[in-house]
């Protein structure tokens, strides 16, 4: 069973993803982290996901004050999911995620986590646990010739054989990684080629030989396409090398250019266009969201601020809108999708269209206080004064 990518989550579970990049560009680890883990409740297979929550909660400890006298419960919660393994892996890796969040390195919680992942199907997640443990203690050779077996079991000749070359340089006299290497390099010389894993969520660029690549590649590549405005291909390449950038208004505005070249006939660039202007608007909330929960002065820059932010989210929702109301078609007996529209439609302002989806909402127990309080809020922007006061009382 393969393990699922960005392109693959839903609308709202690409809102929360986009949400979380830009906390994590922020260094609101703690956000990310529940953004992420909401995500991977609904998607345990989205193994990009787990990636970047381990990286939040490793850089939330590492910047963390450290707590004296503090007895862990890990070894209890671990026993807990242990005993989930078999029966339920799925719920034994949710319960997991959260002796990680505190502990991302803890042993047993990971090896719990890669035995869990691979009775589910999703042996990747296994690799990924076993080399989380690795990054802390590179050297341990036992953990090392477990995650050689598990490429072994995957048809991972090429990994395989980086495994126990990584062992034989420890030990140079471990017999059983000579003979097991040797047997992966064959393998490996015998298959067709090899694999490479496409990775959805790329690194902030640090190298900065990389960084300089990427700037003489687009150099380049404009250079052609001036002299070749109507070449669609070079426009695509262009935004997608402005996305490794991070240069997301330069991405936008090439993957525009190779839209209009094509009549708005690629849906794949139509989608592409859409989704960077999300992780823009996303940035831009966060951003202005941080700066107002630091500023309580309410001046004149603090109300320009809240005027962006507004529009930011309105802009946001709009898309959102467009989305959930095509998943609604599908299911429109949804009432977690009628609360996500009328919260959707709240931040485009459009109160009075709101109004029904939330009323629907209240009948979900998860959702009825939110809704309610939504409700108040349009009945108040509609005039409505009676009846949003009779909502908040009632939410309260």
């Amino acid at each position: 069973m393969p393990v699922k990518t960005e392109k693959e989550l839903n609308g709202g579970q690409r809102a929360l993803w986009l949400k979380a990049l830009a906390a994590m560009e922020l260094h609101n680890f703690g956000y990310a982290i529940s953004l992420l883990q909401e995500i991977l409740r609904q998607e345990p297979e989205f193994l990009t996901g787990r990636q970047l929550v381990r990286r939040a909660e490793v850089a939330k400890k590492k910047t963390g004050k450290k707590r004296f006298f503090n007895i862990s419960m890990a070894p209890i919660a671990v026993m807990k999911a242990q005993r989930q393994v078999k029966k339920a892996p799925q719920r034994a890796m949710e319960m997991i995620e959260r002796v990680l969040e505190d502990e991302p390195y803890n042993r047993q919680a990971n090896l719990v986590l890669k035995e869990a992942a691979v009775a589910a199907g999703w042996p990747e997640i296994g690799v990924f646990a076993m080399r989380t443990l690795l990054q802390e203690n590179p050297r341990d050779v036992k953990l090392l010739h477990e995650l050689g077996q598990l490429h072994h079991s995957m048809g991972h000749s090429e990994q395989e054989v980086e495994v126990y070359n990584r062992i034989i340089e420890i030990d140079p006299s471990d017999a059983t990684a000579l003979r097991l290497g040797k047997d992966a390099s064959a393998r490996a010389s015998m298959s067709a080629g090899g694999w490479t894993q496409a990775e959805s969520y790329r690194d902030v660029i640090n190298d900065k030989d990389v960084a300089i690549s990427l700037d003489q590649q687009i150099a380049a590549i404009e250079a052609q396409q001036k002299a070749q405005p109507k070449n669609v291909d070079l426009a695509r390449q262009l935004g997608g090398l402005c996305e490794q950038k991070d240069d997301i208004a330069s991405a936008i505005r090439w993957y525009q250019t190779a839209v209009d070249l094509t009549g708005a006939g690629d849906a794949g660039l139509v989608r592409k266009v859409s989704d960077l202007n999300m992780r823009a608007d996303e940035r831009e909330i966060a951003a202005h969201e941080e700066y107002l929960a630091t500023h309580k002065e309410k001046d004149e820059v603090h109300a320009k601020k809240t005027e962006q932010l507004v529009a930011a989210k309105k802009r946001r929702a709009e898309v959102l809108i467009e989305e959930v109301g095509s998943r609604i078609a599908r299911n429109p007996t949804d009432l977690h999708l009628r609360f996500e529209l009328g919260e959707h439609l709240v931040d485009a302002q459009r109160f009075r269209e709101a109004i029904p989806e939330l009323q629907r909402a209240r009948q979900n127990p998860n959702a009825r206080l939110k809704a309610m309080n939504l409700l108040g809020i349009c009945y108040h922007q509609q005039g409505m004064l009676d009846l949003a006061t009779k909502q908040f009382e009632e939410a309260a």
